[in-house]
């Protein structure tokens, strides 16, 4: 991290020598519309997939613990294996769902219901949806299984009182279980947030290793700069001007889940 300190005011292309510029790399970075649209890009599709998917995760991990749900372990292992599987594996499937093409089974089902074709891979908001829908799979297991461990060490009693007080599912819900959980849903967000902001393999292999703007995220534009720019002193810039970014959203986010359960 030193290293890539240091060469964020270098002007470098990986294998002559380095030249001082001071603070160049970085104006070059914050003056650069496509660097503007990669944040834009990053977070759009890391709240898309994130946010909704922390809550599902809940109702989800809620479903697990309670006796309604025969066959516990068997699910439990299921909703896991996303978390598992290879990330370019992942993107590859969702790759051929998420086809431009009429066979691609998300269009499929699009034209059963009566809808167009859309074409994912090229449309801007169709490769937001499609990385959005790869990071809600991919880690609504992981984050299930986090709130289910939290839910166990829930005393029952609570539960067992509000049933005879009369509380529905959601009452116990919203006054029993998210209270308690505060700690891991902080946790959680936190956690889920900084791996939004680092968004990589998914948008690269669903775009078959393009860099076009529609699907273009920070991690990227860095990738760019550094292996197809040749540009090692801008990449460094602009992994420090990330870092800096991740460091003040999860202070926001601190700060607004804090503030919720108060």
């Amino acid at each position: 991290m030193l290293f890539s300190f240091y060469l964020g005011f270098q002007r470098w292309n990986g294998l002559g020598e380095m030249e001082f510029v001071g603070f160049q790399n970085f104006a070059f970075v914050i003056e650069d519309p496509i660097f503007w649209k990669a944040l834009y890009n990053t977070i759009i599709m890391g709240a898309l997939g994130t946010f909704p998917q922390l809550i599902v995760a809940i109702f989800l991990a809620f479903a697990l613990n309670s006796a309604l749900v025969k066959f516990q372990s068997a699910f439990r292992a299921a909703f896991f294996l996303p978390y598992v599987t290879s990330t370019v594996a992942v993107a590859i499937i969702f790759g051929v769902m998420f086809s431009n093409q009429d066979f691609g089974l998300i269009n499929v089902f699009l034209n059963l219901v009566g809808l167009d074709s859309v074409s994912w891979q090229t449309n801007e908001w169709g490769v937001k949806i499609a990385v959005a829908v790869m990071v809600f799979w991919r880690w609504l297991g992981y984050n299930t299984i986090i709130y289910l461990a939290g839910m166990q060490g829930i005393p029952n009693d609570l539960y067992e009182a509000a049933t005879i007080d009369g509380a529905t599912v959601w009452q116990k819900i919203r006054f029993i279980t998210i209270p308690m959980l505060r700690p891991i849903i902080i946790f959680t967000v936190f956690l889920s947030t900084i791996g939004a902001l680092q968004l990589f393999t998914e948008p690269l292999i669903f775009l078959g290793g393009g860099l076009r703007q529609e699907g273009i995220t920070v991690v990227l534009y860095l990738w760019r700069e550094a292996f197809s720019n040749m540009a090692f002193g801008t990449a460094s810039a602009s992994a420090i001007i990330l870092f800096l970014i991740i460091i003040v959203f999860a202070a926001v986010n601190s700060f607004v889940v804090n503030k919720a359960f108060k």
